[in-house]
């Protein structure tokens, strides 16, 4: 099978286009021409060759987005009519398909809540987001008519009229529970994921001040907003945080190895309610304690399986006491990591979902 996968909002390393469903398409001997925006810092498609081909456009941001979507509607109209199957992951794309009698099957992938996620947007006024937020409902329920949709959140589906497949954003597992850091080595928390004032930039940043005098330092690995780079920057300079930027999504991993906890300080915007931070999985995973604010989702996980906190929306306080619990009780450390590494062992790794979702996409691409 032959297929093209599209991006032009997403880093190109991202964790679930890249690492998870393009490895898995590629595992299942399938062929994938990968447009995306390929220049972005730290991307290497380390396997890009005959099975794997990448064509570079420019990256959708903030209100620059005209030059990206006409790059994306060109590379479509020239790579998706030979193919057996077209997977977007933008909504922007949609505009860019080619007509409907040269394309093939089409699906969709939904990341988000995305007429949510536009109440956040700096970007957009403010003044225009209810007729935008109204605009993308619309255009969703019309896509769901047109194109094949993939759901990363169960709690998605109440936005659509039919039921649609959910392909999680379940993580890979390793085989043990990784080691913790060395002795003498100095004590840290991590953060894995994009960084945005609304995803809890500040309040991380007021972590790091609570726990310097403790000698306890706070990594953040991912990619920053113009806004949180504002606040990330100062804040590093003064020796108050290490900040990473962008490292590939297993690379990342290996850094959360060891950690007295991760943090997902996120705040309570409607974009998250509905979602499962993909951090939280990860952090589990590697059995590294979750200090979580309570979104549904993560507090479920953190609560069902004790393997974490769960502290109040804003309160870097709260955080910083539990991570000092943990780093003067290793028992309970272990103990909360053990477990969270055996819930996602068992019911969160990602391997038996990319079965599914290479096998759903080989159903569409045969389907009359």
């Amino acid at each position: 099978m032959r297929v093209v996968v599209c991006t032009i909002v997403h880093h190109p390393g991202d964790a679930r286009i890249y690492h998870r469903q393009i490895r898995a398409l590629l595992e299942a001997g399938h062929q994938v021409t990968y447009i995306a925006p390929a220049e972005a810092e730290g991307f290497s498609a380390g396997r890009a060759g005959a099975e794997l081909r990448v064509i570079a456009v420019p990256r959708a941001v903030g209100r620059d987005r005209l030059g990206a979507l006409r790059a994306a509607r060109r590379e479509l109209a020239r790579h998706a009519p030979g193919a057996d199957l077209l997977l977007i992951h933008d909504p922007e794309l949609l505009l860019a398909l080619p007509p409907r009698r040269t394309r093939p099957p089409t699906v969709w992938d939904v990341h988000e809540d995305t007429a949510a996620a536009l109440g956040t947007k700096p970007w957009l006024p403010r003044s225009l987001r209810p007729a935008v937020a109204a605009a993308t409902r619309a255009a969703e329920r019309l896509a769901e008519r047109r194109v094949h949709l993939i759901l990363a959140e169960h709690g998605y589906l109440p936005r659509f009229s039919q039921a649609h497949p959910v392909v999680p954003n379940t993580t890979h597992v390793p085989e043990a529970v990784p080691a913790p850091d060395p002795p003498g080595t100095a004590p840290r928390v991590v953060y894995v994921g994009h960084l945005s004032p609304d995803r809890g930039v500040a309040e991380m940043i007021d972590v790091a001040a609570l726990l310097r005098p403790h000698g306890i330092e706070v990594e953040l690995i991912g990619p920053a907003d113009a806004r949180a780079r504002a606040m990330i920057e100062p804040a590093q300079a003064g020796g108050m945080i290490r900040w990473l930027g962008f490292v590939p999504n297993d690379q990342a991993m290996i850094k959360v190895d060891g950690a007295l906890a991760g943090l997902s300080l996120l705040q309570d915007e409607a974009n998250f309610r509905h979602s499962l931070p993909t951090k939280v999985v990860e952090y589990m995973a590697r059995g590294v304690p979750v200090v979580t604010t309570p979104l549904p989702a993560a507090a479920e996980l953190a609560t069902r399986y004790e393997c974490g906190f769960v502290v109040p929306f804003g309160d870097p306080q709260a955080a910083a006491d539990a991570v000092l619990r943990l780093a003067g009780d290793s028992s309970l450390r272990a103990k909360m990591g053990n477990r969270g590494y055996e819930a996602a062992r068992s019911s969160l790794g990602w391997p038996a979902d990319a079965q599914a979702f290479v096998a759903q996409l080989e159903a569409w691409a045969k389907a009359p």
